[in-house]
C-alpha cells in the first residue's frame, strides 16, 4: 500500500472526505480551496490549481504556462479540522511552471532556514498571538464584542473570561485537537483583547501553526457571533496587539547557541551579535513585521487608557525589559516588533536573516538598557533611535536595505513594496473624521 493509500485510509476512517488545501498570500492571509481526498496524490505531486494573478503578490502573468499557481500539499501537514466536519487541513507551497515560486513566503522561510541548517543549527520560535474580539454594529461601526468589557485596567479580567468562556473553551478544545500544546489563556491590556499562548516549535512548524491558529479563531469567533481581529490597533486609546517572537537556536548537539549564564544578560557572544543584527536592520524589518498603516498606531509613544503600554518604539535591548524593542529573557531573545497583521513566514525569515547578518559580521550590540524607556522619555533625557513612524518610512528603509532584500529575495520584496506602496497611497487619499472635525470650519 502506498503512502497516499495509507493516508487516505486513515483519514477516511475518521470520516474525512475533503482536503482544505491552504496557502498564504503576500499579505499573510490564508487562501485555498476544498478538493476531494481521493485525488490526494495529485494534490501532493502536481498541486491544486489557481489563477495566479488572482492571488495577491504572486507576480504571475495572466496567460501562459506560468499563469497558473499550483499549491502543492505537504502530506505530513494533514489533520482533521474540528470545526469543519469531514475536512482535513493541509499546508501547501506555491509553484508555477513546475518550479518553486520565488514569491511564495513559505518557501522564502524554508530558504532562510537552509542557511542555518547548513551550520547544523535549528531555529526555535515561540509565537505569542494577541487579538481582539469585535462586533460590527448595524451602522457599520466596529466595537468590542463584549459590551461589559470596559474596565479602566482590564488586564487579567476574570469576569470577561467567564462571559466569553464558550468561545475560549471552543478554542481550547479545537487547538488541542489540532495538536497545540496550550500554556495559558488570558485577558490582555485592552478591552476585548485576549492572548492564547502555546508551546514553541521549529520555525517552519511555528509559522504553519500560527496560520492554523488564525483560521481556527476566525471560524470559532464567527460561530459565537463575533469577529476575530488581528488588526494591530483597533482602539485608539488602548494598547495594540503584538505578535512577539521568542527566538532561540540550538546546534547539532542540542546546545543553546544564544545562552551563556556567565555572559551579560545571560547571552553568549553569538546571542549579542544576533541581537545587534536585529537592531541594525530594525527599520527595514519594520516593513515586514509591522506591514500596515495601522501598525504604526501601535508603534507610537501614546497614552493608554489602561495606564499601561508596552509599545516597542526605541531600538534598544535589555534584560527582561519590555520597554525595549528586543528583550533578553532566560537565554533567548524576544523580538517585540511584529504585530498580528504580518505575514508570519516573511517576518520570521527576515528576522532570522537580519540576526545571522549580525553573527556573520560580528556586529556589536549597543549597551544594554537597564531603565524604563517610557520614564526616560517623559524626563526629556536623550533616547535611543526610534523605529520608523509610519509605513511610508518603513518601506523606504526596506528599499534601501539592499543586503537584507538580497538575502530575503528580490522578487518577493519587489511585489511586497509595490503592493504596500499602493496601500500607503490609498490611505493618503482618505479624509478622516478627525480631519473634518479639526479643520472643516477652523480657518
Amino acid at each position: 500500500m502506498s503512502v497516499y493509500q495509507e493516508t487516505m485510509s486513515r483519514l477516511q476512517a475518521q470520516g474525512i472526505h475533503s482536503v482544505l488545501v491552504q496557502f498564504c498570500d503576500i499579505h499573510g492571509v490564508a487562501k485555498g480551496k476544498l478538493v476531494p481526498l481521493t485525488n490526494l496524490q495529485e494534490w501532493v505531486e502536481q498541486g491544486s490549481g489557481f489563477a495566479g494573478p488572482s492571488i495577491w503578490g504572486t507576480g504571475l502573468p495572466r496567460f501562459g504556462a506560468r499563469s497558473e499557481y499550483y499549491a502543492r500539499l505537504q502530506l505530513s501537514s494533514l489533520r482533521p479540522l474540528p470545526f469543519m466536519p469531514g475536512v482535513a487541513h493541509g499546508v501547501a507551497d506555491g509553484f508555477a511552471g513546475g518550479q518553486a515560486l520565488d514569491t511564495c513566503s513559505r518557501q522564502l522561510l524554508q530558504a532562510a532556514l537552509a542557511r542555518i541548517q547548513a551550520r547544523g543549527w535549528t531555529l526555535w520560535v515561540g509565537i505569542e498571538p494577541e487579538f481582539f474580539l469585535l462586533r460590527q454594529a448595524s451602522t457599520g461601526a466596529w466595537q468590542v464584542a463584549d459590551a461589559q468589557d470596559q474596565l479602566d485596567k482590564p488586564s487579567y479580567d476574570l469576569k470577561a473570561i467567564q462571559r466569553n468562556h464558550a468561545f475560549l473553551d471552543d478554542m481550547r478544545a479545537s487547538l488541542t485537537a489540532l495538536g497545540f500544546e496550550l500554556q495559558q489563556i488570558d485577558h490582555e491590556d485592552a478591552s476585548g483583547q485576549y492572548e492564547i499562548n502555546y508551546k514553541f516549535d521549529d520555525a517552519l512548524a511555528a509559522a504553519d501553526r500560527y496560520m492554523l491558529f488564525k483560521q481556527t479563531a476566525h471560524a470559532l469567533a464567527q460561530k459565537h457571533g463575533m469577529v476575530f481581529s488581528a488588526m494591530a490597533k483597533p482602539l485608539a486609546q488602548a494598547p495594540g496587539s503584538g505578535l512577539h517572537f521568542h527566538l532561540s537556536i540550538t546546534d547539532a548537539d542540542g546546545k543553546a547557541v544564544f545562552a551563556d549564564p556567565t555572559g551579560a544578560l545571560g547571552l553568549s557572544a553569538a546571542g549579542h551579535q544576533f541581537a545587534a543584527g536585529l537592531l541594525a536592520h530594525a527599520d527595514a524589518l519594520s516593513a515586514l513585521c509591522a506591514p500596515t498603516v495601522n501598525s504604526y498606531k501601535r508603534l507610537a509613544v501614546s497614552y493608554s487608557a489602561s495606564g499601561t503600554t508596552w509599545s516597542p518604539v526605541w531600538k534598544a535591548y535589555g534584560d527582561n525589559n519590555r520597554t525595549c524593542l528586543l528583550r533578553a529573557v532566560a537565554g533567548r531573545l524576544e523580538w517585540r516588533l511584529p504585530d498580528a497583521s504580518c505575514n508570519v513566514y516573511a517576518a520570521i525569515a527576515a528576522t532570522l536573516l537580519a540576526g545571522l547578518d549580525g553573527i556573520d559580521k560580528h556586529m556589536s550590540a549597543p549597551t544594554p538598557c537597564d531603565e524604563d524607556l517610557y520614564e526616560r522619555f517623559a524626563s526629556g533625557a536623550p533616547m535611543p533611535d526610534r523605529l520608523p513612524r509610519d509605513l511610508h518610512d518603513a518601506l523606504a528603509a526596506l528599499e534601501h536595505d539592499a543586503p537584507l532584500r538580497a538575502q530575503l529575495g528580490e522578487s518577493f520584496c519587489a511585489q511586497f513594496l509595490l503592493l504596500k506602496r499602493q496601500e500607503w497611497d490609498a490611505y493618503q487619499q482618505q479624509v478622516s473624521a478627525w480631519e473634518m472635525a479639526r479643520y472643516a470650519d477652523a480657518f
